[in-house]
Protein backbone atom coordinates (compact mmCIF):
# COMPACT_ATOMS: atom_id res chain seq x y z
CA UNK A 1 0.00 0.00 0.00
CA UNK A 2 1.36 3.42 -1.14
CA UNK A 3 0.31 6.58 0.57
CA UNK A 4 0.51 9.06 -1.84
CA UNK A 5 0.95 12.73 -1.14
CA UNK A 6 -0.72 15.08 -2.77
CA UNK A 7 0.97 18.65 -4.97
CA UNK A 8 -1.68 20.38 -6.88
CA UNK A 9 -0.64 23.35 -8.79
CA UNK A 10 -2.36 26.76 -9.74
CA UNK A 11 -0.32 29.82 -10.66
CA UNK A 12 3.08 28.04 -9.48
CA UNK A 13 1.10 27.39 -6.25
CA UNK A 14 1.00 23.93 -4.35
CA UNK A 15 -2.84 24.56 -3.69
CA UNK A 16 -6.15 22.09 -2.65
CA UNK A 17 -9.41 22.46 -4.28
CA UNK A 18 -12.82 21.18 -2.74
CA UNK A 19 -14.55 19.15 -5.29
CA UNK A 20 -11.88 20.33 -8.26
CA UNK A 21 -13.71 23.93 -8.10
CA UNK A 22 -10.99 26.21 -9.00
CA UNK A 23 -12.58 29.28 -7.53
CA UNK A 24 -12.19 27.22 -4.27
CA UNK A 25 -8.79 27.16 -3.80
CA UNK A 26 -6.24 27.56 -0.85
CA UNK A 27 -2.70 28.30 -1.08
CA UNK A 28 -0.95 25.74 1.06
CA UNK A 29 2.70 26.36 -0.04
CA UNK A 30 4.04 29.38 -2.66
CA UNK A 31 7.14 27.07 -3.37
CA UNK A 32 5.98 23.38 -4.36
CA UNK A 33 9.63 22.46 -4.68
CA UNK A 34 9.83 23.39 -0.35
CA UNK A 35 6.60 21.07 -0.23
CA UNK A 36 7.39 18.32 -2.07
CA UNK A 37 11.18 17.99 -0.05
CA UNK A 38 9.15 18.06 2.82
CA UNK A 39 6.75 15.17 1.72
CA UNK A 40 10.29 12.59 1.26
CA UNK A 41 11.66 14.07 4.62
CA UNK A 42 8.81 12.74 6.22
CA UNK A 43 9.41 9.38 4.79
CA UNK A 44 6.97 8.64 1.92
CA UNK A 45 7.75 6.86 -1.27
CA UNK A 46 6.26 8.41 -3.97
CA UNK A 47 4.33 11.81 -4.68
CA UNK A 48 1.50 12.60 -7.01
CA UNK A 49 1.69 16.08 -8.59
CA UNK A 50 -1.18 17.43 -10.80
CA UNK A 51 -1.01 20.78 -12.83
CA UNK A 52 -4.22 21.98 -12.49
CA UNK A 53 -4.28 24.92 -14.67
CA UNK A 54 -2.63 22.47 -17.21
CA UNK A 55 -6.16 20.01 -16.51
CA UNK A 56 -8.08 23.16 -17.78
CA UNK A 57 -5.58 24.31 -20.47
CA UNK A 58 -5.39 20.73 -22.48
CA UNK A 59 -1.50 21.51 -21.81
CA UNK A 60 1.17 22.19 -19.35
CA UNK A 61 0.89 25.33 -17.56
CA UNK A 62 2.64 24.77 -14.56
CA UNK A 63 6.22 23.81 -16.03
CA UNK A 64 8.45 25.37 -14.20
CA UNK A 65 6.70 24.17 -11.23
CA UNK A 66 7.05 20.24 -12.24
CA UNK A 67 11.05 20.89 -12.85
CA UNK A 68 11.41 22.76 -9.50
CA UNK A 69 9.86 19.48 -7.92
CA UNK A 70 11.98 16.71 -9.93
CA UNK A 71 15.26 18.65 -9.47
CA UNK A 72 14.14 18.95 -5.64
CA UNK A 73 13.48 15.35 -4.53
CA UNK A 74 14.89 11.84 -5.48
CA UNK A 75 11.49 9.79 -4.77
CA UNK A 76 9.44 9.41 -8.26
CA UNK A 77 7.06 11.77 -9.07
CA UNK A 78 3.76 10.96 -10.99
CA UNK A 79 2.00 13.66 -12.72
CA UNK A 80 -1.21 14.35 -14.61
CA UNK A 81 -2.59 17.76 -16.08
CA UNK A 82 -2.43 18.69 -19.55
CA UNK A 83 -0.82 15.49 -20.82
CA UNK A 84 -3.11 14.60 -23.88
CA UNK A 85 -0.49 14.39 -26.71
CA UNK A 86 2.82 11.72 -27.12
CA UNK A 87 4.91 14.51 -27.23
CA UNK A 88 3.82 15.78 -23.89
CA UNK A 89 4.27 12.55 -22.27
CA UNK A 90 7.65 12.29 -23.79
CA UNK A 91 8.88 15.41 -22.50
CA UNK A 92 7.82 14.84 -19.41
CA UNK A 93 9.04 11.08 -19.13
CA UNK A 94 12.52 12.62 -20.77
CA UNK A 95 12.50 15.65 -17.80
CA UNK A 96 12.01 12.77 -15.18
CA UNK A 97 8.63 11.98 -14.69
CA UNK A 98 8.24 8.41 -13.33
CA UNK A 99 4.66 8.25 -14.42
CA UNK A 100 2.69 10.51 -16.87
CA UNK A 101 -1.37 9.89 -15.93
CA UNK A 102 -3.70 10.86 -18.94
CA UNK A 103 -7.30 11.80 -17.91
CA UNK A 104 -9.50 13.95 -20.46
CA UNK A 105 -7.65 12.02 -23.25
CA UNK A 106 -7.93 8.35 -21.89
CA UNK A 107 -11.67 9.22 -23.19
CA UNK A 108 -11.18 11.35 -25.85
CA UNK A 109 -8.48 10.03 -27.32
CA UNK A 110 -7.99 6.00 -26.05
CA UNK A 111 -5.88 5.23 -28.86
CA UNK A 112 -3.00 7.35 -27.35
CA UNK A 113 -2.87 5.91 -23.89
CA UNK A 114 -2.50 2.44 -25.91
CA UNK A 115 0.61 3.74 -27.88
CA UNK A 116 1.66 5.71 -24.87
CA UNK A 117 1.78 2.31 -22.86
CA UNK A 118 3.25 0.47 -25.32
CA UNK A 119 6.29 2.91 -25.72
CA UNK A 120 6.84 3.67 -22.14
CA UNK A 121 6.19 0.41 -21.10
CA UNK A 122 5.39 0.82 -17.08
CA UNK A 123 5.06 4.77 -17.14
CA UNK A 124 1.69 5.35 -18.37
CA UNK A 125 -1.42 5.49 -15.74
CA UNK A 126 -4.78 6.58 -16.37
CA UNK A 127 -6.95 8.81 -14.75
CA UNK A 128 -10.46 7.85 -13.97
CA UNK A 129 -12.50 11.07 -12.37
CA UNK A 130 -15.74 10.32 -11.69
CA UNK A 131 -18.95 11.95 -10.62
CA UNK A 132 -21.93 10.17 -9.21
CA UNK A 133 -20.12 6.94 -10.77
CA UNK A 134 -19.83 9.23 -14.38
CA UNK A 135 -16.18 10.07 -15.75
CA UNK A 136 -15.71 14.24 -15.78
CA UNK A 137 -13.07 15.51 -18.12
CA UNK A 138 -11.62 18.74 -18.62
CA UNK A 139 -10.40 19.38 -14.94
CA UNK A 140 -13.47 17.81 -13.97
CA UNK A 141 -15.51 20.52 -15.94
CA UNK A 142 -17.50 18.55 -18.10
CA UNK A 143 -19.36 15.40 -17.77
CA UNK A 144 -20.01 12.14 -19.70
CA UNK A 145 -22.34 8.92 -19.23
CA UNK A 146 -19.12 7.00 -19.21
CA UNK A 147 -18.38 4.80 -15.58
CA UNK A 148 -15.36 4.38 -14.15
CA UNK A 149 -15.64 0.61 -14.64
CA UNK A 150 -16.43 0.69 -17.93
CA UNK A 151 -13.34 3.17 -18.67
CA UNK A 152 -11.48 1.04 -16.82
CA UNK A 153 -11.95 -2.25 -19.13
CA UNK A 154 -11.09 0.29 -22.24
CA UNK A 155 -7.59 -0.37 -20.91
CA UNK A 156 -7.51 -4.23 -19.66
CA UNK A 157 -5.00 -5.14 -22.18
CA UNK A 158 -3.29 -2.09 -23.06
CA UNK A 159 -0.30 -2.53 -20.40
CA UNK A 160 -1.12 0.78 -18.26
CA UNK A 161 0.78 0.65 -15.25
CA UNK A 162 -2.06 1.73 -12.64
CA UNK A 163 -4.97 3.36 -12.87
CA UNK A 164 -6.11 6.66 -10.48
CA UNK A 165 -9.74 6.79 -9.51
CA UNK A 166 -10.83 9.86 -7.66
CA UNK A 167 -14.46 10.20 -6.21
CA UNK A 168 -14.91 14.29 -7.26
CA UNK A 169 -17.68 14.82 -4.91
CA UNK A 170 -15.39 14.20 -1.65
CA UNK A 171 -12.00 15.63 -3.14
CA UNK A 172 -10.89 18.04 -0.74
CA UNK A 173 -13.87 18.10 1.13
CA UNK A 174 -12.68 15.81 4.30
CA UNK A 175 -15.41 13.05 3.97
CA UNK A 176 -13.44 9.74 3.57
CA UNK A 177 -12.09 7.76 0.50
CA UNK A 178 -14.98 6.06 -1.31
CA UNK A 179 -13.44 2.88 -0.59
CA UNK A 180 -16.10 1.33 -2.14
CA UNK A 181 -15.93 2.28 -5.43
CA UNK A 182 -12.62 1.97 -5.84
CA UNK A 183 -12.07 -1.50 -4.72
CA UNK A 184 -15.07 -2.24 -7.42
CA UNK A 185 -12.97 -0.75 -10.25
CA UNK A 186 -9.81 -2.90 -8.74
CA UNK A 187 -11.92 -5.92 -8.81
CA UNK A 188 -13.32 -5.80 -11.91
CA UNK A 189 -10.21 -5.34 -13.65
CA UNK A 190 -6.27 -6.37 -13.64
CA UNK A 191 -4.75 -2.49 -13.51
CA UNK A 192 -3.50 -1.29 -10.42
CA UNK A 193 -5.65 1.21 -8.78
CA UNK A 194 -4.99 4.41 -6.48
CA UNK A 195 -7.70 5.65 -4.73
CA UNK A 196 -8.65 9.21 -4.51
CA UNK A 197 -10.31 12.29 -3.20
CA UNK A 198 -11.44 12.34 0.35
CA UNK A 199 -9.01 10.80 2.55
CA UNK A 200 -9.04 12.82 5.85
CA UNK A 201 -8.12 10.70 9.14
CA UNK A 202 -5.82 7.99 10.23
CA UNK A 203 -9.00 5.53 10.72
CA UNK A 204 -9.26 6.15 6.47
CA UNK A 205 -5.85 4.82 6.37
CA UNK A 206 -6.90 2.26 8.77
CA UNK A 207 -9.70 1.30 6.59
CA UNK A 208 -7.34 1.17 3.66
CA UNK A 209 -5.00 -1.71 5.67
CA UNK A 210 -8.14 -3.85 6.14
CA UNK A 211 -7.54 -7.33 3.88
CA UNK A 212 -10.42 -6.24 1.56
CA UNK A 213 -8.21 -3.52 0.01
CA UNK A 214 -5.55 -5.36 -0.91
CA UNK A 215 -6.78 -5.25 -4.70
CA UNK A 216 -5.57 -1.74 -4.28
CA UNK A 217 -2.06 -0.44 -4.93
CA UNK A 218 -2.18 2.55 -2.88
CA UNK A 219 -4.32 5.66 -2.21
CA UNK A 220 -3.82 9.47 -2.36
CA UNK A 221 -3.66 11.71 0.21
CA UNK A 222 -3.97 15.95 0.00
CA UNK A 223 -6.31 18.53 2.59
CA UNK A 224 -5.69 15.97 5.47
CA UNK A 225 -1.72 16.26 5.42
CA UNK A 226 -1.59 20.18 5.16
CA UNK A 227 -4.24 21.22 7.82
CA UNK A 228 -2.98 18.56 9.99
CA UNK A 229 -5.90 16.64 10.17
CA UNK A 230 -3.44 13.26 9.14
CA UNK A 231 0.08 13.15 11.19
CA UNK A 232 2.44 11.48 8.41
CA UNK A 233 4.38 9.59 10.80
CA UNK A 234 1.35 7.69 12.33
CA UNK A 235 0.37 6.82 8.86
CA UNK A 236 3.33 5.87 7.11
CA UNK A 237 3.90 3.98 10.89
CA UNK A 238 0.20 2.06 10.35
CA UNK A 239 0.78 1.12 6.58
CA UNK A 240 4.25 -0.53 6.85
CA UNK A 241 3.12 -2.65 10.44
CA UNK A 242 0.16 -3.72 7.92
CA UNK A 243 2.48 -4.80 5.77
CA UNK A 244 4.79 -6.50 7.72
CA UNK A 245 1.96 -8.53 9.32
CA UNK A 246 1.24 -9.76 5.86
CA UNK A 247 4.58 -10.94 4.68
Amino acid sequence: MILFPAIDLKNGQCVRLVQGDMRQATVFNADPAAQAGEFERQGFSYLHVVDLDGAFAGKPMNAAAVESILARVKIPVQLGGGIRDLATIERWLEKGVARAIIGTAAVRDPGLVCDAARRFAGRIAVGIDARDGKVAVEGWAKGTETSGIELGRRFEDAGVAAIVYTDIGRDGALKGLNVEAAVALADAISVPVIASGGLASLEDVERLVRPDCRTLEGAIVGRALYDGRLDAKAALTLIRAAEKNLA
